[in-house]
């Protein structure tokens, strides 16, 4: 994986030769010749992630590269950064400065060609394939002998897989007059193989059928071996040796015509690409009618490459009963019962696995082997994650995701292990990380989240990610167990991440990224990683001191999670790389809920912070000085609403977010007009008077999608309330007491979604929402509507989510002519609610949470 970082650092030298051309004035040169030697070593070093196997000189002449590359980067990064913070310095100071980084980099050249002549020296010669000759197998090959068994398999491994062996049934049967393909799409070690392997054995499947084949096609794939093992399973009777005297576009048309009067069933295990189905698919012919090609992928993408008109089949993971069940036949065969004192053990265990099959299937195989008592299953339980890694073939499938992807989907992959373990990640959230790291590729005119969103989509896609939803949309993101433990371990081997928490803590210093877990009443051992640091998160935080954090990590391009009372915070304008910053409030704060109480604890952020040009979003519990303005790159901004009212925005034109401030001056003189990007909206502390200055401010923001207007006590929003004009509107929320509902033709014609709090609405008002064509989530709070009786009679036409939170004393009817649709169903904080729906209903989700106290009725 060494190729992974000098490919990063060979694309950052690159960028910065062309970017801060005059910042590397003097060296540029040394800089360029020591990009090409790398370029040059990353060639070689193309097959290397996939080779290394136990080569051990191998594996020492890639790890020096490793070290070279991240110490070049860390040379040229300082030498950047300082000329950037300094850019009024006397010429014997910038002398001085570009000395010294020329004798680092001239160092670090010699280093380059040291290793360069240790290759031949230590007998390392051509590529990676050829060092590796005659060496044992590589994990590849294991899995390909591991899979490629029989396509008779054991009662024992079908656990669970009945609904989605039932849908698989029902595509299969089908009688279409052309060729179909059925997929089964999900991650490695789901348990796609087991399931294609149980339907092609499946007895009614057999009778349908005239020929049948299964072959294992896998990352390696040989076009020729393919069509031959296809060739032999549909014809047995054919010659063998024939057959290898024949050219592939040959093979091509023999199965072509052989397969073109049959009803066939061709199963293609393990395809990666779209460019193999594009190789094969010649060869399947439409045959006779209800002819099928079933195949499974990681990769959703290549599903619906080979038939957009079917859809993919995703296997769910397995229960915890379902678990505990086939853990129970690996790990004591012949038996029907798990000894009484080892089932809690067990079921922790199951925990550990998180429902996929193969984990539970290799643990149990290696308890099997182990002797029957608490004590040792409570050593194994101790260490389930090194265990499971540690095993050849969980790490070999998992490794396999990992090694196809390109290497900004590997940086995006790796970042998802700096969360903690079960996290629920914003999906926005993310983005804005990747995006401040800067390791996204530039596609085409595409702005950054943009990219970083195409991103996250593949690695969803290509099922390395599991996703929450809402009106269809990704909103969080988690991440299986077992693949975080991946992401971990291969994070800190490459030198990309480490975690500080409860588990052994390896300080690697060179480490680019670190998060800490746990809090600690001294962080004085992050002073070491002040050289090489470019990310730091604290996902918990004590009362230490960090103030030197401000005064050394000169490199930081991600702070995140920092107290934002903090008397250090002056220093923060040094840290002049930062693209993210977030600051807290302590645990203390956290529970002043009104604007009035927070004003006790904030206090304002030292001027110094308009120094953070390169700032792109920043998010703060704080006052904020008026330099804001100073921070031209700047894209998402939330604030606490405490702040001033008249800062000077008018210069972020860049701007795509902004959350949280006041409404004042700052409208009025053009700091709204100006930010023409701006996607999504939220002021706070309205007055009737300010109404139409925002609105009249925000029809020229095209680009604004989401509008969130909270108004003061005792203010409300007056009539007219003619919001038509924002066709691009697709989000709103209104806080404050509305005079009178606008009719339907008054609202965003393209809204989806609506929140309403504190409006006072009468319940007549109903009757202008249910017209309402595009709404599919409604949110009603509290006192949304001043009445104890809502009937919804009809239409809602498109409703799907309708949330309840903090209500009081209110019955909801609705009748069987409205919300046809509605899927999910959420209750929050609510006492004395009764909800009934007549009619058929078909309900995926309904959650009564925070003690919600609601009678719920369906009738039919």
């Amino acid at each position: 994986m060494a190729e992974f970082v000098v490919s990063t650092v060979v694309e950052k030298l690159t960028d910065w030769i062309t970017e801060e051309a005059l910042l590397l004035e003097g060296v540029g040169d040394k800089v360029e010749q020591l990009r090409d030697k790398l370029q040059w070593m990353q060639s070689f070093l193309k097959d290397a992630d996939a080779e290394q196997g136990k080569n051990e000189r191998f594996r020492n002449w890639v790890s020096q590269i490793r070290e070279v590359a991240l110490d070049a980067e860390d040379v040229i990064e300082t030498y950047i950064a300082e000329a950037a913070s300094h850019s009024t310095w006397n010429i014997a100071a910038k002398l001085i400065n570009l000395y010294w980084a020329g004798k680092k980099i001239g160092k670090i050249q010699s280093r380059v060609q040291n290793i360069s002549s240790q290759k031949e020296h230590f007998g390392i010669t051509g590529t990676a394939r050829e060092v590796h000759e005659g060496t044992s197998a590589s994990p590849n090959e294991s899995l390909r002998w591991w899979r490629q068994t029989s396509p008779n398999i054991e009662e024992d491994d079908l656990v669970g897989l009945i609904e989605d062996t039932e849908a698989l049934l029902r595509q299969l049967s089908t009688m279409e007059p052309r060729r179909r393909v059925v997929s089964i799409v999900g991650m490695g070690g789901l348990g796609k193989t087991t399931l294609a392997k149980k339907l092609y054995n499946h007895s009614d499947l057999k009778k349908q059928f005239d020929c049948r084949a299964f072959v294992y096609v896998s990352q390696d794939y040989r076009r020729r071996d393919t069509l031959q093992g296809i060739i032999v399973e549909v014809n047995p009777d054919c010659n063998i040796q024939d057959l290898k005297k024949l050219q592939e576009e040959e093979l091509v048309l023999k199965l072509h015509q052989f397969l073109q009067e049959k009803r066939y069933l061709l199963v293609l295990d393990d395809i990666w690409e779209t460019k193999v189905w594009d190789s094969l698919q010649s060869a399947f012919p439409n045959g006779k009618m209800g002819s099928k090609v079933m195949l499974t992928t990681r990769n959703k993408e290549v599903a619906l490459y080979a038939d957009a008109m079917s859809e993919p089949i995703e296997p769910q993971f397995l229960t915890q009963d379902e678990s505990l069940e086939l853990f129970r036949k690996k790990a004591f065969p012949g038996m029907n019962e798990m000894p009484s004192d080892l089932e809690k053990l067990g079921r922790e265990m199951m925990a550990k696995c998180g429902g996929l099959p193969l984990a539970v299937v290799v643990l149990g195989g290696l308890l099997s082997t182990k002797r029957k008592t608490a004590e040792e299953w409570t050593r194994v339980l101790q260490n389930i994650n090194w265990r499971l890694i540690g095993q050849d073939r969980v790490s070999a499938v998992l490794a396999l995701s990992y090694n196809d992807l390109p290497f900004h989907l590997k940086s995006c992959f790796l970042y998802l292990g700096l969360f903690p373990e079960d996290s629920s990640i914003s999906k926005r959230k993310l983005i804005h990380l990747w995006v401040a790291e800067g390791f996204l590729p530039q596609q085409g005119e595409e702005v950054a989240e943009g990219v970083a969103e195409n991103c996250l989509n593949e690695l969803i896609d290509r099922c390395m990610v599991q996703v929450g939803t809402s009106l269809g949309r990704v909103k969080t993101i988690r991440m299986h167990d077992l693949l975080r433990d991946f992401s971990v371990s291969k994070g800190k081997e490459e030198c990309f991440l480490e975690i500080y928490g409860r588990h052994k803590f390896e300080q690697r210093t060179k480490s680019r990224r670190l998060a800490i877990h746990v809090e600690d009443k001294r962080y004085v051992f992050l002073k070491r990683y002040a050289p090489y640091l470019r990310s730091l998160q604290f996902f918990k935080i004590g009362h230490a001191e960090i103030g030197f954090i401000y005064k050394d990590f000169k490199l930081l391009r991600v702070l995140d999670g920092v107290p934002a009372q903090s008397r250090a915070l002056g220093a923060v304008g040094n840290l002049v790389q930062l693209r993210y910053l977030g600051l807290v409030n302590k645990s203390d704060f956290k529970h002043a809920r009104s604007l009035k109480s927070w004003a006790r604890f904030a206090f304002e952020l030292p001027r110094s912070i308009g120094k953070l040009k390169n700032l792109l979003i920043l998010k703060l519990e704080n006052c904020i000085p008026d330099v804001i303005w100073k921070m031209k790159n700047l894209r998402h901004l939330f604030l606490s609403g405490t702040n001033p009212t008249n800062l000077r925005l008018d210069t972020l034109s860049n701007l795509r977010t902004l959350k949280n401030l006041g409404s004042g001056r700052w409208i009025e003189d053009g700091g709204l007009v100006n930010l023409t990007n701006l996607q999504r909206l939220k002021i706070v502390g309205l007055k009737e008077a300010n109404l139409n200055s925002v609105f009249s401010n925000i029809e020229g923001l095209h680009c604004l999608e989401s509008l969130s207007l909270e108004f003061r006590e005792n203010e409300s929003l007056p009539p007219p309330l003619r919001l038509s004009h924002f066709e691009h509107l697709r989000k709103l929320h209104l806080d404050g007491k509305i005079v009178k509902l606008p009719a339907r033709r008054e609202f965003p014609p393209n809204l989806i979604k609506l929140r309403l709090l504190n409006s006072y609405l009468d319940q007549d008002s109903i009757r202008k929402l249910e017209r309402l064509p595009n709404l599919q989530m409604l949110l009603l709070g509290a006192y949304s509507f001043d009445c104890k009786k809502l009937v919804c009679r009809r239409r809602f036409p498109q409703l799907r989510i309708l949330h309840i939170e903090d209500m009081r004393n209110l019955e909801l009817i609705v009748k069987a002519s409205a919300m046809k649709k509605i899927t999910d169903l959420k209750v929050s904080r609510c006492s004395g609610v009764s909800i009934k729906f007549h009619g058929d209903r078909y309900f995926r989700n309904v959650e009564l949470l925070d003690n919600s106290s609601v009678e719920l009725s369906l009738r039919n």
